[in-house]
């Protein structure tokens, strides 16, 4: 099955032709073939078998050539990446659906390690002479006596946090485009005011395989799905917009009645909360960072400088804080990747390492740094589960993948009461970080003024402008309602994007700079 027999004009471009609405790129995938993209059930993990050696021939016979290839120059190490992924696109706005694609993706990397050097080769064939070649080209690196072969491949137990199956390549592509015109119109139908309403919808099916030189064998399927709401809303000669989202690692069934209502509902409602919104006066003051969505700034301005190639590096501020203080007691951040179903949820990280969870700040001390095999080595401790990578075409690094703050002593209602003046800050935008000096910038799109322990106006474009490691040392309350963000959050680090997850319980900063009217 070569890749080219996944790229067929099916029930996709038939129902969007249908509708006299343009297709953007004409190609989209069905099983009318007789071969469907990605088969319903991924084997056992054990070495050999499987979802790509049942479709693409890659045995372990087959693996084994390409890393003893990878290693014949004296490599230290070598791995890798099988991956398959199948996606669909759909766009609704303005009463119909304007934009719609399919895409697939196939090919491997293979990556060679010698000393702090790596040599990195990718194909997008997945036939014996184009991975030997790209594994000699990956083994260009060294250049000393080939090393030992691997022998026998080994299982690698993985938690279940997901389907272990296909779970989109089924769904009828007007299924698909149904749901994303039914919240459009749901949006439509709210509020009078509402001008303007799109909803962006996206899936995937993506089948990975993992194999090294130390004999590990892993498979695995991962699922996503996505769906952006956006409204936009005139009154009194003003035009404001906002929206919502969700995302998860699961199949259609996600997509309840109650969770559509609640998607075009908070679209709408945070559209027109920005109509009563005013922009705050500047300066510094306490803010409050509310459940869930604020877990942005501590992904940001926090979360990056755990990461550990930049402390290997001496770019982290963290570089030279391990095992010291640098929050208050009630302060613990973790990094988990066993979220059942999140969106950064994974069974195991792109070098083969199972998911797992990590702790990073323990009881206000930091306690350890996000770990691929590279730094990991260097620090001579253990992976941590955290090597990610966008593609095949890119190497594994240090990665987030759902980092929260643990629940803390302390009420919302008594944090909100503890501020005379203050702002509450609920839904982020756009931000920015320096992670060597841990300064940063974020756009918080709506919140609230907090005046004599309540909440009060909404606000609206305000700027929150601190430093990571400050901002941690002025953490004061920590409240017991932590909550998952299940937005669609995507992590850009190094030209590369994954998908991550975020969460935060109500957490009370005693000073931030905060850039409002005059600022």
């Amino acid at each position: 099955m070569n890749r080219r027999e996944f790229i067929v004009n099916g029930a996709a471009m038939s129902a969007i032709t249908a509708m006299g609405v343009p297709l953007f790129t004409s190609c989209a995938h069905s099983d009318s073939a007789g071969k469907p993209p990605l088969k319903k059930n991924l084997a056992a993990v054990t070495g050999g078998g499987g979802y790509f050696e049942s479709n693409f021939g890659i045995d372990e016979d087959l693996v084994r050539k390409v890393l003893r290839a990878a290693t014949s120059l004296g490599g230290d190490f070598a791995d890798i990446y099988f991956q398959h992924k199948v996606s669909d696109h759909v766009g609704f706005e303005d009463g119909q659906v304007n934009r719609a694609y399919a895409q697939v993706d196939l090919g491997a990397g293979i990556r060679v390690l010698k000393g702090e050097q790596t040599g990195y080769a990718f194909t997008e064939e997945l036939t014996p002479p184009a991975l030997i070649k790209a594994a000699q080209t990956a083994a260009s690196i060294a250049s000393a006596a080939p090393v030992k072969p691997v022998d026998t491949f080994h299982s690698v137990k993985i938690p279940r946090l997901y389907a272990d199956k296909a779970v989109w390549i089924d769904v009828p592509a007007s299924d698909k485009i149904a749901l994303a015109k039914k919240i459009g119109d749901k949006m439509l139908s709210l509020n009078p005011a509402v001008i303007k309403a799109s909803t962006w919808f996206g899936d995937s099916d993506e089948a990975v395989l993992i194999a090294n030189t130390e004999g590990v064998w892993v498979e695995d399927i991962r699922p996503m799905t996505i769906l952006y709401a956006n409204c936009a809303a005139q009154k009194d000669g003003r035009i404001e917009s906002n929206g919502f989202s969700r995302s998860a690692r699961r199949g259609m069934e996600m997509y309840s009645d109650a969770l559509v209502d609640e998607i075009a509902t908070q679209a709408v409602e945070r559209t027109m909360l920005l109509f009563d919104a005013t922009v705050p006066p500047a300066g510094e003051m306490p803010v409050v960072l509310a459940p869930a969505t604020s877990g942005i700034l501590l992904h940001e301005a926090m979360g990056h400088g755990f990461e550990a190639d930049f402390n290997r590096k001496e770019i982290s501020i963290f570089s030279t804080m391990m095992n010291k203080k640098i929050a208050e007691d009630f302060v613990t951040i973790v990094d988990t990747a066993l979220e059942p179903e999140a969106r950064g949820a994974v069974n195991v990280d792109d070098e083969g390492c199972p998911g797992q969870h990590t702790t990073l700040v323990e009881n206000g001390k930091l306690v350890s740094y996000l770990h691929d095999r590279i730094s990991a080595r260097f620090y001579n401790v253990k992976q941590t589960g955290n090597g990610r990578r966008e593609s095949f075409r890119s190497i594994p690094m240090p990665r987030m993948r759902v980092t929260t703050m643990e629940n803390g002593p302390h009420s919302p209602e008594e944090i909100i009461r503890s501020v005379k003046k203050g702002l509450y800050a609920v839904d982020f935008a756009n931000g920015e970080v320096a992670i060597g000096a841990g300064d940063y910038s974020f756009y918080v799109k709506t919140g609230y003024l907090i005046e004599d322990g309540k909440l009060t106006a909404p606000v609206k474009d305000v700027n929150l402008i601190g430093n990571g490691p400050d901002s941690l040392r002025k953490i004061t309350m920590v409240g017991n309602d932590k909550a998952i963000d299940w937005g669609t959050w995507t992590c850009g680090k190094d030209g590369q994007s994954v998908p991550v997850g975020l969460g935060l319980p109500t957490v009370k900063v005693s000073s931030i700079t905060v850039g409002g009217v005059n600022s």
